[in-house]
Formats: structure tokens, C-alpha cells, sequence
């Protein structure tokens, strides 16, 4: 399949500016969508803002807006990053960000979004945009953005392609999100709300629980340190528990143990901060080193059942390690936390340090003035108030269903994502024709 190379500005129709102008927002309204809501790991754009335009804002202030179909094209900060705009636009956007609109005469709208995240044109952006602490791509270079257009049957199968395989990662990942709800539900009422005590106490039966289970809690309350807890409950520490239960909490290798020539195409995960999402462990952009490096670094290899904690930064981050992770390597500026082998329940615990009041105690008890670090004192000192062994068993038979199926979507929707960008250059190029890929996934 033959392609030529076009400019970028060549196969627009429209492209819609805000750049540079400072829109008054307020507390109600459209969401203002900014560049930190586009991920390139998402079709379409989130709603992380806390900033909203008025009405008439909205009608006389902009110098246009996006329609659907329209690519979101991020200039400053991260350049390049896009999404794609649903059907409808709920949304506006802000400065340094633009939405371009293909002409369809010239360009498959879906391909040119393919092309747009594809290797072959994110190079070019990164060789192109200016700026050393804070890069952007100049509007104006634009035309120095060159696109590979092949033929439009290939685009139209090529965009195609690249929105189903999309979609069904995007399915994937909603789906982790409700199963992920569901799970912290339960953990509030048990161990937050305490429903199924508060029921007991007042004579009632526990919603939802079948009698065998509801037999396990309390139906009274004690006052601990801690405060008000169902009856017979612990209030420890991580540190007790890990002593308890024969666990432990390290810090991950040194940089002096582990450097940057160490690293290789394929090899053994290292899970470092920023592959912490969700309470889990991702491989989008995970390190990865050699079997004899990670044989050296053997002390920092994960079991199932261990909580990584980025130990600089976001510190109240962590992910639970599952079955896939087992034998990776606990990263440098990350803690290890290894509950004991005698632990009754993973899921209780990383939900429990996912908690709101875990998540602040922990930034709260961090130490620095310009950026947060733990420590293993630090960790060790978390309050955790511990229910009976029969409860813990109880809860974890429940959520260790909802955990093991977000693990396998997880790994699903990394497996895909894989496929479909490694291909998709193959695609444009011609070294691969959609039959061939559509046999392979």
C-alpha cells in the first residue's frame, strides 16, 4: 500500500482556538474542559474540573466551540495528546488546547485521529514543539506536521479498526470502574458505616446478608482510641500488623542499585509511581530489566498480596498485587508493603488504605516541604482498626471476585491497547493489511 506524506493544516476544515484568553468560569454551569481531562489513553475526554461557564459565557466569549467528531488536540504541556469529541458536546474547552475538525473530502475524520496517535506522527510532535519546562506546539507548525494519507478505503478500514479496538478497551476499563464501586460500597457499609451493627443494634436484620454472615458482627459498640468501633475489634498499627502476621514493609532498590543502562525493551515489570492506577499495577509505560538483574533485586520481588505506595508525591497512592504481578519488582521511590502470609484478606487492606481517612492521614504524615515522602516509620504508623479473623475471611470471599475479574479486564485492556499501537504504524505503512490483523487479535 503506497502513502504520501501531507501537512497537517492541509486536511483541516476548521480548527477552534482559545489559546491565550483566560475564560471566567464559576461553580455552575458547562464543564471547562482543560488540558489535564485529555488522555491519550481514553477516546474521549473526562471530567476532572472543578471550573464551569456560564450561559452567556458560553454564547458570546468563545471564539468557537468543538462538534462532535471534532479532535482535541493539546498544544502546551504535554503536546499532542488527543481525544475524541462525543455525540453531544457536553463541554467547552480552555486555553492551550485546540479542537481541529478534518475535512472529510480530504481525510477520514476516525484515521486521521488513528494517524494523529499513531508512532509515525507523535515523533514528529515531540521534534517539534519548544520549551524546556513547560513544551508546546505552536499553532503556527502546524503545517510542518506531516500526516501519512494512504488511500480512502485504507483509511476508512484503518479508523475503523482503531475505534473498535478502542471501544472494547474502553468497555473493558467502565466495566473495572462499577466492579471497582461495588467493591468499595461493600467495604463502607462493613467497615466504614458499620450497617450490618448499627442494624444489630437496633434488632434488626443486616440488608442484604444472608444469617450466617450477619451471625460474625457484633451488635454493640466500644469506645477505643480510635473512637466508636463495633465490639471486639482491634485498633493497631501496619507495623503491628505486618508483626503479627509475619509480613513486612521495605523500601524499594536504591538508584544506586538500579540505574538507567539497566533498563531494557523486555524483561521483568518494575512498578514504579507512575505505574500506580486505580489500586493497580499498569504495564502502559512500566520499566522493565533483565532476569539476572532482577535475580540481584530478588528482596524487592512482588507476591500476591503485597501493596506498592509510591513513597514521593501522590504518597497516599498504592496497588495491590495480584497473581499477574508475581515475580515484578517493587521500583525505586516506592515502599513494599507485604501484609504476612498469614493475612486473611488483600482486598480489605488496600481498600482500607484507600480509604479517604487513610489517604489523608498518610499526606498529612508525610515529610518535606516541596514534595511529600514516606518513609517505612511513616507507613508503619497508619491506624488500621481490625475486625475478626471470620469477618475478614467473609468480606474477601465476596470482593475476591470483583478483584480477580478487574485484574483480567486490566491485563485485557493493556493486551489490546498493545496490539493496536504497535500495529497501527504497520497499518498506515502498509506493512500490515487489516485481515492479517483482524486474524492476529
Amino acid at each position: 500500500m503506497s502513502f504520501e506524506w501531507r501537512p497537517f493544516t492541509d486536511l483541516l476544515a476548521v480548527i477552534v482556538d482559545n489559546r491565550g484568553r483566560t475564560c471566567p468560569v464559576g461553580d455552575v454551569g458547562l464543564p471547562l474542559i482543560a488540558t489535564n481531562c485529555i488522555d491519550p489513553n481514553n477516546l474521549y475526554p473526562s471530567y476532572q474540573t472543578t471550573r464551569y461557564v456560564a450561559a452567556e459565557t458560553y454564547r458570546t466569549w468563545f471564539r468557537g466551540h468543538p462538534l462532535p467528531g471534532d479532535i482535541l488536540f493539546v498544544c502546551k504541556g504535554s503536546p499532542g495528546r488527543t481525544n475524541w469529541c462525543p455525540d453531544p458536546v457536553d463541554f467547552c474547552i480552555a486555553q492551550d488546547m485546540v479542537a481541529v475538525r478534518a475535512d472529510p473530502k480530504k481525510v477520514a475524520p476516525k484515521y486521521l485521529f488513528a494517524a494523529l496517535r499513531s508512532s509515525l506522527v507523535q515523533s514528529q510532535i515531540d521534534n517539534l514543539h519548544v520549551g524546556t519546562m513547560i513544551p508546546h506546539f505552536k499553532k503556527g507548525d502546524f503545517g510542518r506536521l506531516s500526516i501519512p494519507v494512504p488511500s480512502a478505503r485504507s483509511q476508512s478500514e484503518i479508523g475503523d479498526f482503531y475505534f473498535e479496538v478502542s471501544t472494547r478497551i474502553a468497555i473493558l476499563r467502565e466495566t473495572n470502574a462499577t466492579l471497582e464501586a461495588i467493591a468499595q460500597a461493600l467495604f463502607k457499609s462493613w467497615f466504614v458505616d458499620f450497617d450490618p451493627v448499627r442494624a444489630k443494634q437496633q434488632g434488626l436484620a443486616p440488608a442484604g446478608m444472608d444469617d450466617a454472615t450477619a451471625a460474625l458482627f457484633p451488635d454493640i459498640f466500644e469506645e477505643l482510641a480510635s473512637g466508636l468501633v463495633p465490639k471486639g475489634w482491634e485498633c493497631i498499627d501496619l507495623a503491628e500488623l505486618t508483626k503479627r502476621f509475619e509480613g513486612s514493609i521495605q523500601t524499594g532498590p536504591f538508584g544506586s542499585q538500579l540505574h538507567a543502562s539497566d533498563y531494557v525493551e523486555s524483561g521483568v515489570p518494575v512498578v514504579m509511581p507512575k505505574d500506580i492506577v486505580n489500586r493497580r499495577a499498569s504495564t502502559e509505560s512500566v520499566a522493565r530489566i533483565g532476569a539476572a538483574d532482577a535475580d540481584r533485586l530478588s528482596r524487592h520481588k512482588l507476591q500476591a498480596g503485597d501493596i506498592v505506595f509510591s513513597r514521593r508525591g501522590d504518597v497516599e497512592r498504592h496497588a495491590l498485587i495480584t497473581e499477574r504481578e508475581v515475580g515484578w519488582l517493587c521500583g525505586t521511590g516506592c515502599l513494599l508493603l507485604r501484609p504476612g502470609r498469614q493475612w486473611h484478606s488483600p482486598g480489605f487492606l488496600s481498600m482500607l488504605l484507600d480509604a479517604p481517612r487513610a489517604r489523608t492521614w498518610l499526606v498529612q504524615h508525610a515529610v518535606g516541604a516541596t514534595m511529600p515522602n514516606l518513609n517505612t516509620g511513616i507507613l508503619g504508623s497508619v491506624p488500621v482498626v481490625l475486625p475478626s479473623p471470620s469477618i475478614l475471611s467473609a468480606f474477601e470471599e465476596l470482593v475476591s471476585v470483583t478483584e480477580e475479574q478487574r485484574s483480567r479486564n486490566a491485563s485485557m485492556a493493556e493486551t489490546l491497547a498493545t496490539l493496536r499501537d504497535t500495529l497501527l504504524p504497520r497499518l498506515i505503512s502498509g506493512q500490515l493489511r487489516l485481515p492479517e490483523v483482524e486474524a492476529f487479535t
